[in-house]
């Protein structure tokens, strides 16, 4: 786990959890229809999740300018 942190950064690990939350929720919703992994862990107003889906849509593109733009 240690390697991985070092390898990604912060930013980067942070951004990799997200989108792996955000993979995880489109495949059950897709393969069930309405079961959304989001709302049934954080049972709160629909401003929440809809931060939290903001937050997953900014790791995506942080994870493309990483992956593409950005000179390692």
């Amino acid at each position: 786990m240690v390697k991985f942190w070092k390898t990604m950064g912060v930013p980067g690990g942070i951004a990799t959890i997200l989108l792996l939350i955000g993979g995880i929720n489109w495949g059950l919703v897709g393969l069930n229809g309405s079961w959304n992994l989001v709302t049934n862990l954080i049972n709160t107003s629909s401003f929440v999740h809809n931060i939290i889906y903001i937050l997953i849509g900014l790791s995506a593109i942080y994870s493309a300018y990483a992956l593409f733009i950005r000179k390692k």
